[in-house]
């Protein structure tokens, strides 16, 4: 991505709604799918500037790896937990199976080889080790946030499970999400007329006024109860959950 959106992303993801909300539901996702043990070792993958470090910090013992060297540096001086320089598919500062848990949250979209990433970040499991993924869904819904934001494709649970099984590993988990306000913000995305020009300046990450954050933020997290407990049959993104056997 460009170095403008996530210096924007630095600023409004401890407040914006759609942090906020994928934060609320990752910690739910995580506590019905994976067991973690004390002292379980996890990587955050693609961190980004580090947004979702804290809550990821108090389940274990921490890393995140970033490509972005921009990225990087902001969520180093956050100081929550060591952040080194990776790349996936291919250069990945880690040695096999070192981890208990790997989340990789929307950015398996923005790769050239997703096959090949999912199958790195596979040989980096322990046995019996967890992979938890976010994707965005559905390519009827691409927009000038997906051009801004530098993605390749959105996709569908099949897809997405077709590539975990191809990795080896074996799928415990897959949802559709943000399914409460999919009808409207699929509806904004169908009528916007350019949805595919080249105007790339709509890049979803304005911060809303507050009441209408906060609204947004309890609507899009109150999905938490659910995820792990039943399968939404759509949505804007895509869960799932794969365990490395053993």
């Amino acid at each position: 991505m460009e170095d403008r959106i996530y210096r924007k992303m630095a600023e409004i993801e401890d407040r914006h709604w759609w942090f906020a909300g994928r934060r609320r539901i990752l910690q739910a996702a995580i506590k019905r799918l994976v067991e973690l043990k004390p002292g379980a070792k996890i990587l955050d993958a693609g961190c980004g500037t580090g947004g979702n470090l804290e809550v990821l910090f108090s389940l274990g013992d921490l890393v995140g790896m970033e490509v972005d060297p921009g990225a990087l540096e902001i969520a180093k001086q956050k100081a929550i937990a060591p952040v080194y320089s990776g790349r996936l598919p291919d250069r990945l500062p880690f040695p096999e199976e070192s981890f208990d848990l790997i989340v990789l949250l929307d950015v398996l979209e923005h790769l050239d080889d997703d096959e090949a990433a999912v199958q790195s970040l596979a040989g980096l499991l322990k046995p019996g080790g967890s992979l938890l993924l976010t994707v965005p869904a559905f390519s009827f819904l691409w927009s000038a946030h997906d051009e801004s934001h530098h993605h390749r494709r959105r996709y569908r649970i099949s897809e997405v499970s077709s590539k975990i099984k191809k990795a080896g590993l074996d799928l415990r988990y897959a949802s559709y999400f943000n399914t409460w306000l999919f009808p409207l913000i699929a509806l904004i995305r169908l009528l916007k007329p350019g949805r595919r020009s080249a105007d790339i300046s709509s890049d979803d990450l304005s911060l809303p006024p507050f009441p209408v954050n906060r609204m947004l933020a309890a609507l899009f997290g109150s999905e938490s109860y659910f995820i792990g407990r039943l399968s939404f049959p759509a949505g804007i993104s895509v869960m799932a959950c794969a365990r490395r056997p053993g």
